[in-house]
């Protein structure tokens, strides 16, 4: 995992891949949605001190000096921290994924398409003047950041002009409303208390660039892993990420291999039974 370190004159730099035993520092994370291919800074432009000219490079400063403002010196942007070049770390940062949002101290996003006009905070107008965009955001209709939202113990959202909305917390009413995702998941429930086909729903209405990464996307929900092979399409990918979740799933059922319930009789019954009325006995003796 590389982390981007913010200078404060509007430069930043990437760390050297933290693997093992490197200690990782606390770090801001960016949730957002991608433009063309031309218009995000790659982990080559970082390299090459190039990219300023592109339109990805505004998401990049919001994040780092939204950092700052939170005292967090890290930050990670999937767009040019991923050295994608080279299969094995794509195929590491895909794994990895799930747990470097959920480790994440913060986690920022940016919403390009919901703008915040001014307005004067005391109102109390419902709707908000930027809650119809909020609710109608592609963000909220994109493969990966299904885990970026539930993935990062804090989620805030920002307009495009850096204003604040809200976080997950304040904003979970809404987010229910439009992903339909349980409330109790919003706020942190283990995911394996929820089925495998409500977690399947939950992709339902969201799209990847790639079409793979439908079935990618969800692995960190499912706490399950298999090798990204793109190319192989949309059903090949369902096809092992649903085998690899029945292992899991069978595992789990073959470690339940008794009822508790009925071990509690066996041994009553092999014992002996309860002794009746001992309890009045331990009640009535005075040394206990």
């Amino acid at each position: 995992m590389r982390l981007l370190q913010y200078s404060g004159t509007d430069e930043f730099s990437l760390t050297k891949d933290l693997v093992d035993d490197d200690r990782i520092p606390p770090y801001a994370i960016l949730s957002h949605t991608w433009g063309s291919d031309t218009d995000e800074v790659t982990f080559k432009d970082l390299e090459d001190g190039t990219g300023k000219d592109k339109a990805g490079y505004e998401k990049i400063r919001f994040c780092g000096e939204q950092a700052r403002q939170d005292g967090l010196e890290y930050f990670w942007i999937d767009t040019c921290c991923i050295n994608k070049i080279y299969y094995a770390e794509l195929s590491q940062a895909i794994k990895s994924m799930f747990s470097w949002y959920r480790n994440a101290t913060r986690c920022y996003v940016y919403l390009s398409d919901v703008s915040s006009p001014l307005f004067d905070i005391s109102d109390e107008v419902y709707p908000r003047p930027w809650e119809p965009d909020f609710c109608e955001s592609k963000w909220f209709t994109r493969g990966w950041t299904l885990q970026e939202l539930l993935a990062p113990p804090l989620v805030e959202f920002f307009s495009k002009e850096r204003k604040r909305l809200g976080d997950k917390s304040s904003l979970r009413q809404q987010i229910y409303e439009i992903t339909g995702i349980p409330k109790s998941a919003l706020q942190g429930a283990f995911l394996s208390q929820f089925s495998v086909n409500e977690r399947l729903s939950w992709m339902e209405h969201r799209q990847t660039k790639l079409e793979e990464d439908r079935a990618y996307s969800l692995l960190g929900i499912f706490d399950v892993y298999i090798s990204p092979i793109y190319g192989e399409g949309t059903g090949s990918a369902f096809k092992r990420l649903l085998d690899e979740i029945d292992k899991v799933e069978k595992c789990i059922q073959d470690l339940r291999l008794t009822d508790p319930r009925d071990d509690k009789k066996r041994i009553e019954d092999t014992k002996g039974g309860l002794l009746e009325d001992s309890y009045c006995w331990i009640l009535q003796n005075s040394d206990f």
